[in-house]
């Protein structure tokens, strides 16, 4: 990768920056809980939209949705058509009852709602599941050096999590509020800057329009897609489609906003219960016309690939490992067969380009069918490189779609650009991964240590163990992200899932604790840990999208409560017998 004296000094001044910026902020917080976890509730509600978008938009989002559009087109959008539904739902049901209360984390409700047990369920499993997503996130970036310099990826585990943990350590929420306003105009600048020069590369007489015609015809601009098969019926199993994306992405959008301490913290910042609802409020308003950006990126990078070499495999680190085994020469008999394949691809969307400009609709209708089946060519041949991979480096991540666009971009883009591009990589996993830090200290700190604890701190002291609690989940985190390197699969993906696991049981027993008065903390508590068995159960199937796991967990949590709750009456009646 081509990475120059000028692309370091662009990525490590930004960086620098960044990190005196938060330190700076962090500086005028109270030395107490609320000046630490909710920035003294001050923040206006456009830093508490760019807090609430930058803690959404990981690093995973920028490094692997081009990358996932790139293989599998633009229908990952559909995954966000339900949350513009969900942020109307958490700004009029969930925000009115969190600020009445002036709680620290979404947890302490609970207890006042249902009983201790309850409230350190879902903390617990609100931890877990933010702990492991976070580790993932932390892994991103780490990904990119790794690629780039080929560095062992334990190091760059440790200086992506380390110095991250300076300035969300030393400023609590005020610098993690601060510095993500910051880190979302770069961000995204930096990536309008990488669509301009997407297009900019393009042949001579190919435009930005015909670019998007030569990903349509290949099936990239899959936007909307509806999951019914050829033979008719529905395929539960498909991942991302419309049905999915509003009543699965409505479902799992609650729960994040509405019961995700990360999220929940964010908005509790805020200066009123108007602006909290505010930032809520535009927040859906833009987020799915910015995915729909980002992953337009993807797809021109597909096409700009059409009339220039694309790499067997992305991964340029683990390919030069491959190429040092006992399996170089069956790997480069492979990739010589997909750049034969890749030429005929060339010639034919050379041809496809004439036809666009022409209006010739009879030849681009027939070159669109020659496309799709060279593509599934190229596809197939991928795979065989991926198994080569597979056998010759044994349990490395031989899924290249998280190295699409940083390979893309390093081999490609000039000087200064590439550092700037790799620094929104990092800011954006700064972003997401301080925000979830600095929640799962607060759920630490507030709702087991200061619940659990017989001995009246000081706010001071408690201002310190704050801080301690940031430094232990900073280390966790590090270790996560050590094991998810070899998870195989699209990282935004694997986030997701492990959300899903999750998200649907705690969302279910914030739906009680709000609408079913009459069920309480022992039914729920019970509900929640059924469900949670059942969740895992219908993953291990194998039969749905991850998406329907927070249907499944939400919905699970409201019957068995509704069941528990009216078997309790014969139970008791059964015990005093």
């Amino acid at each position: 990768m081509n990475f120059s004296g000028l692309d370091w000094t662009v990525l490590v001044t930004t960086l620098v920056c960044i990190i005196l910026y938060g330190v700076y902020k962090g500086r005028s917080s109270k030395k107490n809980l609320e000046g630490y976890f909710l920035s003294d509730r001050q923040m206006p509600w456009w830093v508490v939209l760019l807090s609430i978008m930058g803690t959404q938009a990981s690093a995973v989002t920028f490094l692997t949705a081009p990358g996932q559009a790139y293989s599998d087109g633009m229908r990952f959008v559909q995954y966000y058509f339900g949350l513009p539904i969900a942020m109307v739902i958490v700004a009029f049901a969930f925000v009115p009852v969190f600020r009445r209360l002036k709680i620290f984390t979404a947890y302490e409700y609970l207890e006042q709602r249902f009983d201790v047990k309850t409230r350190l369920l879902t903390s617990s499993l609100f931890m877990l599941s933010r702990g492991l997503s976070t580790g993932i996130s932390i892994l991103a970036p780490s990904l990119v050096l790794h690629s780039m310099m080929g560095w062992d990826i334990t190091i760059t585990n440790l200086v992506m999590g380390g110095v991250l943990m300076i300035y969300t350590a030393t400023g609590g929420a005020k610098a993690v509020g601060y510095t993500q306003q910051l880190q979302f105009v770069i961000i995204y600048v930096a990536m309008i800057l990488a669509a301009i020069w997407a297009v900019k590369m393009l042949p001579e007489g190919v435009s930005f329009t015909d670019a998007l015609h030569i990903g349509g015809k290949s099936g990239k601009l899959n936007v909307i897609t509806t999951g019914v098969t050829e033979e008719g019926n529905f395929d539960w199993k498909d991942r991302f489609n419309i049905w999915s994306g509003i009543i699965g992405g409505l479902f799992l959008a609650l729960s994040y906003f509405g019961t995700d301490q990360s999220q929940v913290g964010r908005y509790l910042t805020a200066r009123t219960e108007g602006e909290s609802k505010l930032g809520l409020l535009m927040n859906g308003l833009v987020k799915v016309p910015l995915q729909f950006f980002i992953l337009l990126i993807g797809v021109l990078v597909f096409s700009f690939y059409q009339f220039y070499k694309a790499p067997a495999f992305f991964n340029l680190a683990l390919e030069e490992r491959v190429k040092q085994t006992e399996y170089a020469s069956e790997y480069n008999g492979v990739v010589a067969e997909y750049n034969a394949l890749q030429e005929d691809k060339r010639q034919t969307t050379i041809e496809l380009a004439k036809a666009l400009n022409n209006d010739d609709d009879q030849t681009i209708n027939a070159l669109r069918d020659k496309i799709q089946s060279q593509d599934k060519a190229t596809h197939q041949s991928r795979k065989k490189v991926e198994a080569i991979v597979k056998k010759a480096v044994p349990g490395a991540d031989s899924n290249d779609t998280n190295y699409v666009f940083v390979r893309f971009v390093g081999d490609f883009f000039p000087d200064g650009l590439v550092g700037l591009i790799i620094a929104i990589i990092f800011l954006a996993a700064w972003g997401s991964v301080a925000a979830a830090l600095n929640s799962l200290a607060s759920c630490t700190m507030v709702d087991f240590h200061k619940r659990l604890s017989k001995k009246e701190l000081s706010p001071e002291k408690e201002y310190q163990w704050s801080r301690y609690y940031t430094l232990f989940w900073g280390i966790f985190c590090i270790v996560v992200a050590q094991f998810a390197y070899n998870l195989g699969t699209s990282l935004i993906e694997a986030v997701n899932i492990l959300g899903s696991w999750f998200y649907g049981a705690i969302l279910g027993i914030f739906l009680v604790a709000f609408y079913l008065k009459h069920v309480k903390g022992h039914a729920v508590f019970a509900a929640a840990v059924i469900t949670e068995g059942v969740v895992i159960w219908v993953y291990n199937l194998d039969k749905f999208s991850w998406l329907w796991l927070n249907v499944v967990g939400a919905v699970g949590v409201v019957l068995f409560s509704l069941i528990i709750q009216a078997m309790i009456p014969a139970i008791k009646k059964a015990v005093k017998n």
